[in-house]
């Protein structure tokens, strides 16, 4: 009895060791690899946002704990703030794995060799033992029983408040952290194509299209399993003009063939595979995405020389819209305003994603603007320098440009972007072995969740497209096709 009251009277000494292991240990673990403890704080759904603020915060807290704990004439005190902290700790581990829209990887310390479901109750355990030791330093006094409650109560307000501004934070201003999810995407299977001129020109609910740079009145269809379903052999019915860059759009059952230096355009049925010409009075254009059987919006030149956005008849050649205000001029309305052009069929919306700055514009299918949109990088202004080449009467660059978005897909309200720029806690090693895709949601405006796509023998993507349950990636010759998760699916709207 003697032994179990001197055991009993001595616990808030026992914990204090106890706890003072467990916050050196974890506070060392994490010092030692601080690089990778911060990069995992960054992908936390709850404390992203915080990242940089909480990876010093927790640490100092472990470690002046720890001190605390260590001396008699602090360590009341000390074990207030180990309770504190402790609580903090269990209440995080119980939000990510109830509310999260995703389970995050451990963070370093103890984290590492445990789940997190095992992790929770060993918190609980500590939780417990520091509010005993409190119990046995004030002889069960109420008022400490009734403090324990107001801390569990504060604790608890804090941290669904700090889930809910991180989760604004994240999404919607995000500071240029990056979500990894636990595989958004799994890749199902690559083929080799032999050539790198392919590239992706359309696709349906269960195939993809193929056009080849090389070989312009090829179609290749292939399905999901990245089977050639049949090819296309197109015949233009006019072959008199002198073309340069042929392209070739595919929106089912109409193929589009077009060159923006030439003023024309062809349209056929793939059942005849037929390319009949639709016009010839249609202006010089540098960018081109089918908007239905007549419609096609393109990028072209104003008098200004900028790049200027527009819609067109295809039978007549007719410009049937044009929006001088969309494209927002910031050094010299042409270079600084070049961009990727893309429409959603299922939305019935254009998006313009700038190549040298955070920003794409959303319109409608007659070119009236919807919303402006940011990705989560920090570049708000083109890093560009130009120089007026007099003889030639050309402006061209004078130093490389500062490249942010590189390629991008849409599919249904999602935007897919191969970003050029890592993020503040992104792993910089994988970023010479893989490519990063960002995913927004041009409805909302806010940003979904970021992915990895491998290098293969060092190659980037070269081009993307997306499925409702797929996603495709050329990279050299190799045609490589990803299965998207439910969670990424679920993503999509109608």
């Amino acid at each position: 009895m003697k032994l179990n009251k001197s055991i009993y009277n001595n616990l808030p000494i026992i914990v204090s060791y106890l706890y003072i292991l467990l916050f050196v240990y974890a506070a060392v673990s994490k010092i030692i690899d601080f690089q990778n403890f911060q990069v995992q704080l960054g992908r936390s759904p709850l404390l992203g946002a915080f990242a940089g603020f909480i990876s010093y915060t927790v640490i100092s807290f472990e470690l002046i704990i720890a001190i605390l704990l260590s001396y008699s004439r602090t360590r009341n005190i000390g074990i207030h703030l180990a309770f504190i902290l402790m609580v903090l700790f269990t209440l995080y581990i119980f939000i990510v794995l109830n509310y999260s829209t995703f389970i995050p990887c451990a963070c370093g310390g103890v984290l590492e060799s445990m789940s997190w479901k095992t992790h929770l109750w060993f918190n609980i355990i500590f939780v417990i033992l520091a509010w005993v030791s409190l119990n046995v330093i004030y002889k069960h006094n109420r008022k400490i029983n009734f403090r324990v409650l107001t801390i569990i109560l504060s604790s608890s307000i804090f941290m669904f408040g700090l889930y809910l501004a991180s989760d604004n934070i994240i999404y919607k201003r995000n500071n240029f952290v990056r979500r990894f999810p636990p595989f958004p995407t799994k890749r199902v299977d690559v083929k080799d194509l032999k050539f790198n001129s392919y590239y992706f020109a359309g696709k349906d609910d269960k195939n993809v299209y193929l056009g080849n740079h090389s070989a312009p009145a090829l179609i290749v269809v292939l399905d999901t399993t990245l089977t050639v379903t049949n090819n296309y052999n197109i015949k233009i019915t006019d072959t008199l003009f002198d073309f340069h860059n042929i392209q070739l759009r595919v929106s089912p059952p109409y193929f589009f063939l077009f060159d923006g230096t030439v003023p024309c355009v062809f349209r056929g049925n793939l059942n005849d595979s037929i390319a009949l010409l639709q016009t010839t009075e249609i202006p010089g254009f540098t960018k081109a995405e089918v908007i239905d059987s007549s419609t096609l919006a393109i990028r072209t030149l104003s008098e200004k020389r900028e790049n200027l956005l527009s819609t067109i008849d295809i039978h007549t050649g007719q410009v049937k819209k044009s929006a001088p205000n969309l494209l927002q001029k910031q050094i010299d309305g042409l270079f600084d305003t070049d961009g990727t052009l893309h429409y959603s069929s299922k939305q019935e919306k254009l998006v313009y994603l700038y190549y040298y700055r955070n920003e794409y514009t959303v319109t409608d299918y007659e070119l009236n603007l919807l919303k402006r949109g940011n990705t989560i990088d920090t570049t708000s202004r083109a890093k560009i320098k130009m120089e007026y080449v007099e003889s030639r009467k050309e402006r061209k660059f004078s130093a490389p440009p500062f490249l942010v978005n590189r390629i991008s897909a849409i599919h249904n309200n999602l935007l897919f972007v191969n970003s050029m720029l890592p993020g503040r806690y992104d792993e910089i090693k994988m970023w010479k072995n893989a490519n990063v895709i960002d995913v927004y949601d041009i409805l909302t405006k806010t940003y979904v969740m970021s992915f990895y796509i491998y290098k293969i023998d060092g190659d980037k993507i070269d081009d993307l497209i997306v499925t409702n349950s797929h996603l495709f990636v050329l990279i050299g010759s190799n045609l490589v096709s990803y299965k998207l998760s439910e969670s990424l699916q679920s993503k999509y709207k109608n």
